[in-house]
């Protein structure tokens, strides 16, 4: 008998679309290749070798574009037809990882809900485990998994006996669900709401007093805070705060494991976060529960569909898998986008249209969050596994046989692993675990592996699996973004980058994949050269292409209009709007200017041993004003930032050449020649348009501030002095 499918591949029916555009698009850039080359032999200048300069970057990033373009494919799974594969019982161990470092910047009752919506996954409790690594070492966040704990023995059956969707008790309550619709539900809401209170509490004393703790074996577990106890500076704790062959719901049922681990931090040794943390739940839970699937979740980054471990399991226990399969991602999506998405925050390329394409080879990359791991995958080299004994499995299987979880020798030897020296003169971040070496380590994690041989797949349900929080200010996308161009660069420029090694181990489309991401931040070449160059140009009435009716501008007119559209294509199948699409393309031009050139900078500094500079400004506005903004599409500047001059200055030297030309325009003609320097000052221009509003439309919090816009202006108009005479 033929069993039914557990899962399907098709590839897209625009990738014949996709191949064709590459081609011709390739050859008018080649055109332009020639066109600026010919220009630099037979009138040589700054002007034209910067275009060239710009215009082969772009040829380059584009190219590799195009690679995660050529063969994107779509999944399908069909979690019905498990049953006839497997049985519960024979379902593979499945251990959470999820991550937290700061009590203050992510809140324990914002780490509790991400725990509850995964304890309450659709799958055997004796088979699942939560880990929680708190790298800070809070007592408060400890304090917190104990209430949820508690709480847990109410949410997880009230949650399977009316197939509650959203298995977040905040997201559940937050939704205007009627607590009188279900049984129970007002009784459940209660019991959440006075388990949020005394979290809140705790946090806003900022300790626990031994009052609050009721439990006697939990109560000992605060007696590691001592003395000279710090954040980064204290010994390993690894605290069993539920155990599913002991740990009863209200029904009798078990309850999955929940261990809080905090490995040892010491400042004299070096701390990788965050693949450091996640290496550190390999070996703790290798040492107690070692399911042979691993899921990374960030501490913000609740389940959103309780069937997402089956959708992982329609993979994994396919018969016709590849063995050599490490890896199941799921795109990460946000529950908090403003309706027109006003940074460009979903990233629909990155977790939608760029999973697709590298789908199409060996497999898409490991992006932080929302990915199930196979653990052999992380502890070595690939090797012909069947799906039979992946599916082998034990609730307890750690290094020391059957014996509880809870037993000192078992803890110990946990705490031993989560030691800060355990990982001297071992291959732990090289060859095994999360890589080490790139502030980007999930990326470089999937690279590493894929060019050992292991394969991954890109699995994207109706319903989201998980939904994340989005930064609502401009300052925290730019700096977060920065930080992850930073770890881009540092894999460019290392010895395993994705061209000189890649192409040794990788089908070479697949390694330009990774190529493209890897380069982004040189995005910062082409973006500053156009935002100045024809700009400084225009304000001395001095052309630098072709007129309108010369033939060679019927090319840049075709490059313009076939970049953008294409780019719009793209957007909208990924499931963006018109609105949206424009906002990200925006925000591509703010990063340009901001993000890609002092993550450059950054790199730089670093290679040359000197410390760098954290725009790691704090805002002091209400989170209930910025809430408000965000939501009414403004731009949230109201903190002085380098990263905000920078832009600032691009848009008050656009504006500035834009009114210039117009009024030489007017004065002396030449609007053919001048043409295209005119059209790309105005189209920054209309991007700019948040930025002018914030410096001088708007009198909110979040408004530009006055001494950004001053130094903005004047540097601007020093520049301008400068080269008003230069061409």
């Amino acid at each position: 008998m033929i069993k039914p499918p557990l899962n399907t591949r098709k590839p897209s029916s625009i990738r014949w679309f996709n191949r064709v555009y590459t081609l011709v698009y390739t050859i008018a850039i080649f055109t332009l290749v020639y066109h600026h080359s010919r220009n630099v032999i037979s009138s040589p200048s700054l002007t034209t070798i910067f275009l060239l300069i710009a215009d082969l970057v772009l040829a380059w990033l584009w190219a590799t574009w195009q690679a995660l373009n050529l063969n994107p494919v779509h999944r399908v799974v069909f979690p019905e037809n498990l049953p006839q594969v497997a049985t519960e019982s024979e379902y593979p161990g499945l251990d959470v990882f999820i991550c937290t470092t700061d009590p203050v910047r992510e809140p324990p009752v914002r780490v509790v809900n991400t725990v509850l919506s995964v304890m309450a996954y659709e799958y055997p409790a004796d088979k699942l485990s939560v880990y929680v690594s708190d790298d800070g070492g809070s007592q408060l966040t400890l304090f917190a998994l104990m209430e949820a704990a508690k709480f847990a023995k109410h949410w997880l059956p009230y949650c399977k006996r009316y197939n509650i969707m959203d298995r977040s008790p905040e997201v559940y309550f937050g939704n205007g669900n009627d607590p009188f619709l279900v049984p129970e539900a007002y009784e459940i809401k209660v019991m959440y709401e006075s388990m949020k209170a005394r979290i809140e509490r705790v946090v806003e004393r900022g300790t626990v007093s031994p009052d609050q703790i009721t439990n006697d074996h939990w109560a000992k577990a605060f007696d590691k805070w001592a003395p000279g106890f710090t954040p980064q500076n204290h010994p390993a704790i690894v605290e069993v705060l539920l155990e599913n062959a002991k740990d009863k719901d209200i029904i009798d049922h078990s309850l999955p494991n929940l261990i809080y681990v905090s490995r040892e931090k010491d400042e004299a040794i070096h701390s990788h976060f965050k693949a450091g943390a996640l290496n550190t739940l390999i070996r703790v839970s290798g040492a107690l529960t070692n399911a042979p699937i691993v899921l990374v979740l960030d501490c913000d980054t609740y389940s959103n569909n309780p069937k997402t471990a089956l959708y992982a399991l329609c993979h994994y226990l396919d018969p016709n898998v590849d063995p050599n399969l490490a890896l199941v991602q799921f795109p990460q999506c946000f529950h908090d986008i403003n309706e027109n998405d006003t940074y460009g925050a979903e990233y629909l390329f990155v977790v939608r249209a760029t999973p697709m394409g590298m789908d199409g080879f060996r497999g898409t990359m490991f992006i932080g969050s929302g990915s199930f791991f196979k653990r052999q995958a992380l502890l070595g080299s690939p090797s012909l596994v069947a799906p039979s004994d992946v599916q082998k499995t034990k609730t307890t299987t750690h290094a020391l046989g059957n014996k509880s979880i809870k037993y000192n020798d078992v803890l110990e030897l946990a705490q031993r692993t989560a030691g800060s020296r355990c990982e001297e003169n071992t291959k732990w971040g090289s060859e095994m675990g999360f890589r080490y070496g790139s502030l980007a380590e999930d990326m470089y994690t999937s690279f590493k592996l894929q060019c050992q041989g292991w394969t991954s797949v890109f699995c994207d349900p109706e319903r989201a699996a998980f939904l994340g929080n989005s930064p609502m200010s401009l300052h925290d996308i730019l700096n977060q973004s920065k930080r992850w161009f930073v770890g881009f660069l540092e894999m460019v420029f290392s010895k395993n980058n994705a061209i000189l090694y890649g192409f040794r181990f990788m089908n070479p489309l697949h390694a330009l994949c990774y190529a493209h991401y890897n380069a982004c931040p040189f995005w910062a070449i082409p973006v500053v050269i156009y935002a100045f160059l024809p700009q400084l140009a225009l304000v001395n009435s001095f052309s630098i292409f072709p007129k309108v009716s010369d033939p060679w501008f019927s090319l840049y007119v075709f490059l313009f209009i076939g970049a953008y559209a294409k780019n719009l294509l793209e957007y909208t199948l990924a499931g963006g709007t018109m609105r949206k699409w424009w906002n990200n393309q925006r925000m591509w031009l703010v990063f340009g200017c901001s993000s890609y050139p002092f993550a450059v900078a950054d790199w730089v500094l670093k290679s040359l041993g000197m410390s760098t500079i954290e725009f790691n400004v704090t805002s002091k506005v209400l989170i209930d004003d910025l809430r408000k903004r965000y939501h009414a599409g403004l731009f949230e500047f109201g903190v002085e930032s380098p990263l905000f001059l920078t832009i600032s200055i691009a848009a008050v030297v656009n504006l500035l050449a834009f009114v210039m030309g117009i009024i030489q325009v007017f004065k002396n003609g030449r609007f053919e020649e001048l043409f295209a320097q005119l059209f790309i000052a105005g189209f920054a221009v209309i991007n700019s348009w948040p930025i002018y509003e914030a410096m001088v439309l708007r009198s909110d919090k979040g408004k530009m501030p006055m001494s950004i816009t001053v130094k903005a202006i004047g540097v601007s108009l020093v520049i301008y002095s400068l080269f008003s005479s230069a061409f």
